[in-house]
């Protein structure tokens, strides 16, 4: 038997009940992820991720979105309110790579502060003209080589404060004209034009998780990504990442059928685990037996996750806020 459930799991509340408790001891999920339904107080946050830990006897990554923006699921006074990352990047000017950093640097501080490991970020999904407005101002910026140099700078900041990276949407949702949560996008466009959505992918494919985008690139397959055997393979050969796989949520409408039916298919393309967000327990039940325990391969990535557990340094978050202050207000020069 694996170690783990191949399963990143959500919660209902704002502690667990006993049914919750005796679920997640069984199935042992190998990470949680967090909500605001999640969220109250410091203290509160951090009595949850606590017994969310215990119950599966190790210190499991526990994620939230943490983007800034609209996606931000801890808010003031547990967190700094962000502009969404568009308009920052372009506020900031020459100086969007230091002020990403120093951007993640402290978000990392305050999910540390509140018991949280992992961040969904960074999303570093190319923008373009159509981009759906669901997704276009979480984006970095309009150019592979922008994204990644943005990527890069978040990923590190986060890595620096002890705070895991999960890269999104592997390998890239920029070209959706749909909302992914509420429809399946379908990308046409040519094989050639897809690998520059797929180039700040690859620049930053020694990240150490990362999650899957529901869409259909037509120029590949006909099933969306996170079922498609040949686009999870093209994500593992071609772009290269060798990280944990989880699915984006698999509750979201741009995928059809049963629960067990997208569980079962995801991890048969490749995936190496399901994430489910709504916190439902009968849901969680569903997915959990579909899942099953991870694969020998997805159970070496998961322990090679545990084992490059970043470690926070020490840093004078007022300074940093200071720094990020003058360099967006135009006082200090790049």
């Amino acid at each position: 038997m694996s170690r783990f459930g191949a399963t990143i799991l959500g919660c209902e509340g704002l502690r667990l009940s006993s049914g919750e408790k005796a679920f997640f001891r069984d199935v042992r999920p190998f990470g949680f992820i967090l909500f605001a339904r999640n969220i109250e107080s410091a203290d509160q946050v951090r009595a949850l991720c606590d017994e969310l830990r215990a119950c599966v006897g190790y210190d499991a990554p526990i994620l939230i979105d943490q983007e800034g923006g609209r996606v931000q699921r801890l808010r003031a006074p547990l967190a700094t309110e962000w502009t969404p990352p568009l308009e920052f990047v372009e506020a900031a000017g020459e100086a969007a790579v230091r002020a990403m950093y120093l951007r993640y640097r402290i978000t990392a501080h305050e999910l540390m502060a509140v018991g949280v490991d992992a961040n969904c970020a960074p999303l570093v999904d190319v923008a373009c003209a159509e981009t759906h407005p669901f997704l276009k101002n979480r984006c970095y910026g309009m150019t592979a080589e922008t994204v990644a140099a943005l990527g890069r700078a978040v990923a590190d900041a986060m890595a620096d404060g002890g705070v895991y990276s999960v890269l999104k949407h592997i390998p890239g949702h920029g070209r959706a004209q749909s909302d992914s949560h509420l429809d399946l996008p379908r990308v046409n466009a040519p094989a050639e034009d897809l690998l520059q959505d797929f180039a700040p992918f690859k620049a930053l494919n020694d990240l150490p998780m990362g999650m899957t985008a529901h869409i259909v690139y037509e120029a590949l397959d006909d099933a969306p990504a996170t079922t498609s055997p040949k686009v999870m393979g093209m994500i593992r050969e071609d772009i290269g990442f060798d990280g944990l796989i989880m699915t984006d949520d698999i509750s979201m409408k741009a995928l059809s059928g049963p629960l067990a039916d997208r569980a079962r298919q995801s991890i048969a393309a490749g995936c190496d685990v399901i994430l489910h967000c709504n916190g439902d327990l009968g849901e969680m039940r569903e997915v959990a037996e579909a899942a099953g325990d991870m694969t020998g391969a997805a159970e070496r990535r998961a322990e090679a996750v545990l084992k490059a557990r970043p470690v926070p340094q020490t840093v004078d978050i007022a300074a940093l806020t200071a720094e990020l202050e003058a360099l967006m207000s135009g006082r200090e020069n790049g």
